[in-house]
C-alpha cells in the first residue's frame, strides 16, 4: 500500500510518502496560512509527480493540522450556545479558584475576558441527575424546546450541552440532542457525556463549550480537506492525528474536534521515538523545532507519557481529554531578535513567519531572526538553503543584526549572531529540563533526537548543556512529523467514573465499566474500517491516595478484577507516585476515580531502507571547508575550520569529526567542536556531545 503524510507547519508544510516495499520519498513546501488544505494537496500532488505515483494509488492520507489549535488561540471559534441544568449558569464563568496571578486584583481572567459562551446564551432548563445517575428532577422538554428557539433566533452556529452528572446518567443529554436534531437541523451539537463523560464539572463544561467552539471551523476544514483530496484523486481516506498520539478517521475528527487541540505537535514525538528505535536507542527526547516554534517531548522506552487532565489546556481554556506530553514554547527560526526599552537582549516569541520571514529571505522583512544568526555564524550557507531551491541573502542577515542588536548593544555582529542562538538555545534547554529532571528522569539516559528544519542546528549545544551523551539527526530531521503520523496507530480511548478505593473496592463496577468500555472502544474502530479481530485493548486507571484532590494515571495490571488485581493496581500507583513525587504512603488507601479503555488497531511502521556501507572516511561527501563562528568553553567566540558535507552521499559507518556542517534539502545539521558522529545503517547520524558542555578547541 502507498501512503503519505502531511504535517502542517507554520512555515513549511511537510510530506512523507512511504509504500510497504521500502520506498521512501520526502517533500517540503511553503504552508498556506488562509487554507492549508491548499499546500497539504499541492504539495502531494507534486511528490506524487516526482515519483510517477499517481494520486488515486494513495491507500492512506494522514493529516496533523493547527486548525483547532489556532481558532482557540486567536480567540476566533464560533458563536455557541450552552444548556445546562438549572442554578448552573456560570460554571464556566465561575471556573476554579486558581488565578493566573495569585496576588493581583485587578488582573484579566483569561476564561472570563475571552468567553466561550456569552452570557446571553447560556440557558437554563429544569432536569437534575445526582452523582449515582439517579434522576431526581425529569428533564422539561418544553423547556429545552423554548431555550433551542432562544439560541437560533440569536445566530449561534454550535450549541454545547452539559447537565450535572450526566457522565454517570447521560439520558437527558441524549433527549435533548433529538430536539435539537429537530429544532436545529445544521447547528453543531456537543453533548458533555460524549465529549468528555467524567466527572469534575468546570473541567467537563469547558471541554464540551471548547468542542463546539471549534467545532464548525474545524469540521469545514476537514470537509474541505476531503473534497479536495477526492477531487484531486487521492482513494484512501483522510485520517488525523489527536492529542493523545493516534490516529482518527475525518468523520469522527469532525464530529469530536477537541480531540484535535494539539494534534500538530504530537506527530513529532512519536517520529521521534520511531527514529530512536531504529537506530537502538528507544528512550528519547524529541527538539522539533520549526519556523515559529519549538516542541519538546520525553518518551522512556519509547512510550508517551500522558499530561493530568487538569494540566491538559489549550491557550487560557482547560481541555479534559488525553494530551501527550509534549511542551511547545516560542523558539524556532523565524524567532525575532531585539533590544527591548529597558535595555535587553530578547529574542521571541515573537515570529518573522512564513511572511515576510527572516530577513536573509529577501522577502521584505527587516527585523533579524534565529535563521539570520545562523547565516551570519556560516552555518547556513546561500547557496545551500534547501539544496538551493531557495537563496537566502547574507547580507541582509548582517544588516538585520548590525542595526537591531549589535549597534544597540555595543558589540560585534559575531558575538551579536552567537547571543541570539545561545538565547534561543536556552530556552529550549529549560523546556528539556522541565520535562525531564524535574518529572523525575535523568537526561543522560536518553538520546536527542533533532527534528524539524532547525532542530538538528540546535541540538548539539543543548544536548552538551544537559549532559545528553548523544544526538540523533534523522535522515530526513525536516519531516520527522510526517514520518511521525506514518508510525501512528488508529486509537480511539473512552472514559469512565467509577469512583471506589481500594478499602473497599466495588469489583463489579469496575469489570462492568471496563466491559462497556471495550466493547464501545472496539466498536468504534470496527466503523472506521478496521476487522475487530486487528484491534488490542490496553487498560489504564486514574487513582489518587484518598484525600487528595488530583489523579494520576497509571496501567491497569492484565487479568480479571478481584481483590488480588485492586492490589496490584494500588502497587503500580505506589510506585508512579513515589516517581512523580518522591513519596508513596503505602498505609493510606488508593482512590481509584476513572477506568479508562484504549482500543489500537495497528496500521503499519515506516519503512526505514538501509543506506549504502562505506568505510570511516567520509571524504566522498566532502562539499567545502569554510570559516563559521563557534565557541569555546570559556565562551570565547572564534572562527573554526569547518568542514561542510552533503548528506545524500554520506554512507553508513562514514565518522564525523567536528566541527562540521551537514547539509540536506529539509534541515542543515551541525556537529559541534570536539564532537564526532557516526552514520548508522538507516542513514541517521549518531553524534556522541562527550561530557555536558566540555566544547574543545580554540577558534582562529
Amino acid at each position: 500500500m502507498k501512503r503519505v503524510g502531511v504535517d502542517v507547519g507554520g512555515t513549511f508544510t511537510d510530506i512523507m510518502y512511504c509504500t510497504d516495499d521500502g520506498q521512501v520519498a520526502v517533500h517540503k513546501v511553503p504552508s498556506t496560512p488562509q487554507d492549508p488544505a491548499v499546500a497539504t494537496v499541492e504539495g502531494v500532488r507534486e511528490l506524487c509527480g516526482e515519483l510517477g505515483a499517481g494520486l488515486d494509488e494513495l491507500g492512506q492520507f494522514l493529516h496533523g493540522t493547527t486548525v483547532a489549535t489556532n481558532i482557540v488561540l486567536e480567540h476566533n471559534g464560533s458563536d455557541i450556545g450552552l444548556i445546562t441544568t438549572e442554578g448552573f449558569r456560570d460554571i464556566l464563568h465561575i471556573a476554579r479558584k486558581k488565578r493566573p496571578l495569585n496576588y493581583s486584583s485587578y488582573q484579566d481572567l483569561p476564561w472570563q475576558k475571552w468567553q466561550l459562551v456569552k452570557r446571553r446564551n447560556r440557558r437554563v432548563v429544569p432536569e437534575r441527575v445526582n452523582a449515582a445517575g439517579e434522576v431526581l428532577v425529569p428533564l422539561d422538554s418544553d423547556a429545552v424546546r423554548e431555550q433551542v428557539r432562544v439560541l437560533v433566533a440569536n445566530g449561534v452556529e454550535a450549541i454545547a450541552v452539559c447537565f450535572l452528572h450526566s457522565y454517570r446518567n447521560p439520558a437527558h443529554e441524549q433527549e435533548v440532542k433529538q430536539i435539537l436534531a429537530e429544532e436545529a437541523p445544521g447547528v453543531f451539537v456537543s453533548l458533555s457525556s460524549e465529549v468528555a463523560p467524567q466527572y469534575r464539572e468546570y473541567e467537563r463544561f469547558s471541554t464540551t463549550a471548547l468542542n463546539a467552539f471549534v467545532g464548525p471551523k474545524v469540521a469545514g476544514y476537514i470537509d474541505r480537506l476531503a473534497a479536495t483530496t477526492r477531487s484531486a484523486g487521492v482513494r484512501g481516506d483522510v485520517g488525523l492525528m489527536t492529542s493523545a498520539g493516534g490516529l482518527v478517521t475525518a468523520r469522527r475528527a469532525a464530529e469530536n474536534p477537541v480531540l484535535l487541540l494539539t494534534s500538530g505537535v504530537v506527530a513529532g514525538l512519536l517520529g521521534g521515538c520511531a527514529i530512536g528505535k531504529a537506530s537502538g536507542y528507544p528512550s528519547v527526547i524529541t527538539l522539533d523545532v520549526g519556523g515559529t516554534s519549538a516542541d519538546v517531548g520525553v518518551a522512556p522506552d519509547g512510550g508517551l507519557r500522558m499530561k493530568h487532565l487538569l494540566d491538559t489546556r489549550i491557550g487560557d481554556y482547560h481541555a479534559m481529554v488525553p494530551m501527550a506530553e509534549v511542551d511547545t514554547i516560542g523558539a524556532g527560526g523565524g524567532s525575532i531578535a531585539f533590544v527591548d526599552e529597558g535595555g535587553m537582549f530578547r529574542v521571541g516569541p515573537r515570529s518573522a513567519g512564513a511572511v515576510p520571514g527572516p530577513a536573509c529571505y529577501a522577502r521584505g522583512g527587516t527585523e533579524p531572526t534565529s535563521t539570520d544568526a545562523m547565516v551570519e555564524m556560516g552555518w547556513l550557507r546561500a547557496d545551500s538553503f534547501l539544496s538551493g531551491a531557495m537563496r537566502v541573502e547574507p547580507q541582509l542577515a548582517t544588516k538585520a543584526i548590525t542595526d537591531q542588536v549589535a549597534d544597540p548593544l555595543g558589540t560585534s555582529v559575531a558575538e551579536a549572531a552567537v547571543g541570539i542562538f545561545q538565547i534561543l538555545a536556552h530556552a529550549m534547554t529549560e523546556a528539556i529540563s522541565l520535562h525531564s529532571v524535574r518529572k523525575g528522569y535523568d537526561p543522560r539516559d536518553f538520546s536527542l533526537v533533532a527534528e524539524g528544519g532547525a532542530g538538528p542546528l540546535y541540538a548539539w549545544h543543548i544536548a552538551e548543556q544537559l549532559g545528553i551523551p548523544r544526538v540523533i539527526a534523522p535522515h530526513h530531521p525536516g519531516i520527522a512529523s510526517a514520518m511521525g503520523l506514518l508510525a501512528t496507530d488508529i486509537r480511539s480511548e473512552i472514559p469512565a467514573t467509577v469512583w471506589t478505593s481500594s478499602d473497599d473496592p466495588d469489583l463489579q463496577r469496575i469489570s462492568g465499566e471496563f466491559d462497556r468500555l471495550t466493547a464501545q472502544a472496539v466498536e468504534q474502530l470496527g466503523a472506521d474500517g478496521l476487522d475487530p479481530a486487528d484491534v488490542s485493548v490496553e487498560r489504564s486507571l486514574d487513582c489518587r491516595y484518598l484525600g487528595q484532590g488530583y489523579e494520576l494515571r497509571v496501567p491497569a495490571p492484565n487479568g480479571p478484577i478481584t481483590a488480588d488485581w485492586v492490589a496490584r493496581a494500588s502497587e503500580i500507583f505506589h510506585e508512579v507516585h513515589e516517581r512523580t513525587y518522591s513519596q508513596r504512603f503505602d498505609d493510606k488507601p488508593v482512590h481509584i476515580v476513572n477506568v479508562r479503555v484504549t482500543a489500537v488497531g495497528k496500521v503499519g511502521e515506516v519503512p526505514l531502507p538501509a543506506v549504502a556501507a562505506g568505510g570511516p572516511d567520509p571524504s566522498d561527501a566532502v562539499k567545502a571547508t569554510v570559516d563559521a563562528i563557534f565557541w569555546t568553553t570559556s565562551n570565547r567566540v572564534g572562527t573554526f575550520s569547518t568542514t561542510v558535507y552533503d548528506r545524500d552521499r554520506l554512507r553508513a559507518g562514514n565518522v564525523l569529526a567536528g566541527p562540521a556542517i551537514v547539509e540536506q534539502f529539509d534541515s542543515t545539521t551541525v556537529v559541534g567542536p570536539g564532537q564526532t558522529a557516526i552514520v548508522d545503517a538507516v542513514g541517521h547520524l549518531v553524534i556522541s556531545t562527550g561530557n555536558s558542555g566540555d566544547t574543545a578547541g580554540e577558534g582562529a
